[in-house]
């Protein structure tokens, strides 16, 4: 006799937190998300069907498989993973668990799903980012893109939030985490205190140049 596990049949679809790296498409019409694991190979947009990364023609998730699309349960445990290095200029997504699902300890693995709404970390520099622009990689026909602020974005081309939902579509909102904007001076750094590290350096440099003056009339 086969146990069977329980069926869940939610009055709305679950909830879901999970990273995943913003791309646009080569001509920048489109906008979808590339995972940063299994899925990492496939880009999918903000309301998608998941597909066997294997090949396999079996509806995604199956039990024989770990295909399908993967979430966690808390929004904490998501954003922990921006931690790692190559993960840095991944968005944290909100997602909505659509179609068939399996519930597991920490998270789910399910058939389709919505992105709701995409936050974005600071910039590499620690400001509050301002917008995306090209991170330098890529997949065939989708170049990834990353979160910067004005002053790091430089001469790249930079798509805003706004720009970037728009491209998504179905209702996509993408939001900036909080942080220090720009031209906010560093942390634990205060106006007074360049202030006095500036006269600081006046005044070595004023020892220099009367010990350059001492030194002249002695050679003199």
């Amino acid at each position: 006799m086969r146990l069977r596990l329980p069926e869940e049949r939610p009055t709305e679809p679950p909830t879901g937190y999970k990273i995943a790296h913003p791309a646009l498409s080569q001509d920048g019409s489109r906008a979808a998300f590339l995972g940063v694991s299994l899925g990492a190979a496939l880009p999918y947009g903000v309301l998608d069907e998941a597909r066997c990364a294997y090949g396999r023609r079996h509806r995604s998730p199956s039990r024989l498989c770990d295909c399908g699309f993967h979430c966690l349960h808390e929004r904490s445990e998501a954003y922990a993973l921006t931690c790692v290095a190559e993960h840095r200029g991944a968005l944290l997504l909100e997602v909505a668990v659509l179609g068939r699902y399996m519930r597991f300890e920490r998270g789910s693995r399910y058939a389709r799903q919505r992105v709701c709404t995409a936050t974005a970390g600071p910039c590499r520099c620690g400001r509050r980012a301002s917008g995306l622009a090209d991170a330098g990689w890529g997949r065939p026909g989708w170049r990834v893109v990353e979160p910067v602020c004005a002053v790091c974005a430089g001469p790249r081309v930079t798509v805003s939030f706004a720009d970037f939902a728009t491209r998504g579509g179905e209702g996509l909102k993408v939001l900036a985490a909080p942080g220090p904007d720009v031209g906010a001076p560093p942390p634990g750094r205060t106006v007074p205190e360049l202030v006095a590290e500036a006269a600081l350096l006046q005044a070595r440099l004023d020892w220099f140049q009367s010990e350059l003056a001492r030194l002249g009339e002695k050679d003199g």
